[in-house]
């Protein structure tokens, strides 16, 4: 039985260059998330997808049954791993996610994805205070420039904020070499 699973947070299509919703350093970010897969079916640990559907086809973004709404090529999932549909930022919200991580007693998340300061964060928050373990892999998610009362802040600035955030009370957060190093 895995240990522990991946949750391969909406890495999908409309986050990248063409896309309706692009990110800085999605193309980066989506790659550290394929080593980080490929690590974990290697050693046969559970892989779990996110996939994120607004509900309304006048969505910015992820508008149903859109191109744009599935899962980017570089992160794929295989038949036996699970897809989770989601119309909401906390991937637990009116899912099945926890209930596959019950199934298989996983006790311990590594979360990677889009975007650091919505949907990455949501999972984080709502996993730690659910009671798992949660690492989040920085190098592995990306998120865009924001704007706040007329400021500009830079995407950069964004994710470091987030991850200092994460990293202060719900989750260990780490680069994609650091965890792959101490789990080979």
């Amino acid at each position: 039985m895995a240990k522990q699973a991946l949750i391969v947070v909406d890495i999908q299509n409309d986050y990248f260059t063409h896309g309706k919703w692009p990110l800085v350093g999605a193309d980066a970010a989506a790659d550290n998330a394929a080593r980080l897969i490929a690590a974990f079916r290697e050693a046969g640990d559970s892989v779990i997808y996110i996939r994120h559907e607004f509900t309304s086809a006048e969505a910015p973004f992820f508008t149903p049954g859109s191109d744009g709404a599935k899962l980017h090529p570089t992160v794929l999932n295989r038949a036996d791993e699970p897809v989770v549909l989601k119309h909401f930022v906390n991937s637990f919200r009116e899912t099945e996610l926890q209930s596959i991580l019950d199934e298989q007693g996983i006790k311990e998340l590594v979360v990677v994805g889009s975007m650091s300061h919505m949907c990455v964060d949501g999972v984080t928050r709502a996993a730690a205070d659910l009671g798992y373990t949660v690492t989040v892999i920085h190098d592995a998610c990306a998120t865009r420039d924001l704007e706040f009362n007329g400021l500009i802040v830079p995407a950069a600035q964004v994710h470091a904020a987030f991850m200092s955030s994460l990293g202060f009370a719900y989750a260990s957060v780490i680069s994609a070499d650091e965890f792959l190093g101490a789990h080979r």
